[in-house]
């Protein structure tokens, strides 16, 4: 199938006059935000052409701009409002907190009650450090595992997010190799081996020919679309990793406590030497990120036991623990632990939206594929249904059909991110009603744009 690049164009055209027209007050501080933040904006990603969205406020399952419009929010904060934008609890908890400080600087009884809460929830986790996001995470447990290992090169998956640290940031964009960014050394990722998800063959193949330490891998890409593992290929990745020597971490920034109480680890039953935290362990307050795992690799970090710092790992940070990440993680973390059922509804409910949202790409001429683990959603305009990250990008049939997606769902009262790789992450808030609301815009925008566009099947 091809599509008439033209057309789409002609389409976000009209979809861009009808955003300009609702958003005036974004566009106004867009134009002031250029001469004080580079490019208009706090993180690229939420950029999208002409201006991004300026939000004011958010409750439960919606958001609202600075010109007052209201959306139901399928980004929920980067995925980290599992419960819903400033649950009345969690915020009223760490409020009560914060009257006695917000930051120490010492150790806390919160730091101790939430680590023993971890450690009885996630799989295979015996101990807990925490930090400050996903990034530092991934950083303390890839050099946790080369200490432990006494190797050198970390695998992980094509298209990948990990957060920015240096020897991660790699092979997250087609083509695939080389830093991402200026300002890294090529020195810094030598060590660092890219492989297809679902892709067995070369992962082992990888394994056998290098000294790994890791393999880093998100259960599910977040960030890449939200690709389906295929069945066992998780368990055959634990598999490999046993038999050449190398730990497996579990990026589970995403799919941690959001798949099910126990992540990825519970819900596909494969454990991890070593988990990776972030976004829902912060109970939605910034600062979120810790990493767990056996006490047999956690105690290399052990100061007591290793008091040359030579001899251990070395972790640490100013805000680590501090008392409003520890009481909003614990207290959203508690409350799921005690309201675990609620997980049944939840993955229920999107599983069957995503199925309702697939069958509507079948009705278009099978213009889009869904891809969909729990409540984990993506959205792809690909020749074939993708199973892996590159298939998500070389194989488009439009990348412009993206953008105007977007910007269809904007207009409608929808938002998610990003623009050019659809991934939606609802709460357990979220209602049927919103679900079906979803798949009826969905169906509207494909309708639109399908008569809107000429489209050929040589």
């Amino acid at each position: 199938m091809k599509i008439n690049e033209n057309d789409v164009d002609k389409a976000i055209s009209s979809l861009t006059s009808a955003y300009m027209a609702k958003t005036k007050r974004s566009r106004e501080l867009f134009e002031y935000a250029q001469r004080v933040l580079p490019g208009g904006a706090t993180y690229h990603i939420r950029y999208f052409s002409p201006y991004p969205l300026y939000m004011s406020k958010a409750k439960g399952s919606k958001i609202w701009d600075v010109d007052g419009n209201e959306y139901d929010d399928y980004w929920m904060g980067h995925g980290a409002h599992i419960l819903g934008h400033a649950p009345d609890f969690v915020v009223e908890a760490v409020n009560e907190v914060s009257r006695s400080g917000t930051h120490l600087g010492f150790e806390n009884e919160y730091a101790v009650r939430y680590a023993e809460l971890l450690t009885r929830v996630i799989p295979n986790a015996e101990m807990v450090r925490f930090c400050n996001s996903g990034t530092e995470a991934n950083m303390y447990a890839v050099r946790l595992a080369r200490a432990y290992t006494k190797r050198r090169y970390i695998v992980k998956i094509e298209g990948g997010w990990h957060g920015s640290l240096d020897q991660l940031h790699v092979a997250l964009t087609p083509p695939f190799h080389g830093a991402e960014s200026l300002g890294i050394l090529e020195e810094f990722i030598k060590y660092t081996i890219a492989v297809p998800y679902n892709d067995l063959d070369k992962l082992e193949n990888t394994l056998r020919n290098f000294d790994v330490a890791a393999i880093l891998i998100e259960p599910v890409p977040g960030s890449g679309g939200c690709i389906e593992p295929e069945p066992n290929y998780l368990k055959e990745v634990r598999r490999l990793a046993d038999a050449y020597g190398a730990l497996l971490i579990f990026d589970e920034v995403i799919t941690g406590f959001r798949l099910a109480l126990g992540g990825a680890q519970e819900y596909f039953n494969v454990k991890a030497d070593l988990v990776v935290l972030g976004k829902i362990v912060g109970g939605g307050y910034p600062g979120a990120g810790a990493f767990a795992g056996p006490s047999e690799y956690m105690e290399l970090l052990n100061h007591l036991k290793y008091p040359n710092p030579r001899q251990r790992v070395f972790h640490g940070g100013t805000f680590t623990g501090n008392t409003i990440s520890m009481v909003a993680g614990y207290t959203t973390i508690k409350y799921l632990y005690e309201n675990r059922h609620l997980y049944d509804e939840f993955n229920y409910r999107w599983s069957s939206t995503a199925k309702k949202l697939d069958e509507v790409c079948q009705e278009f001429n099978r213009i889009c594929w869904i891809t969909s683990v729990g409540s984990m959603i993506g959205i792809h305009f690909t020749s074939s249904k993708p199973r892996n990250i590159a298939e998500a990008y070389m194989n488009r049939l439009s990348e412009k059909i993206y953008k105007a997606l977007h910007m269809y769902m904007i207009v409608n009262g929808i938002v998610y991110m990003t623009a050019n790789m659809p991934h939606l992450m609802p709460s357990i808030v979220h209602t049927e009603e919103q679900a079906k609301r979803l798949v009826a815009t969905f169906t509207q925008f494909l309708s639109y744009i399908t008569n809107y566009v000429k489209m050929s099947t040589s």
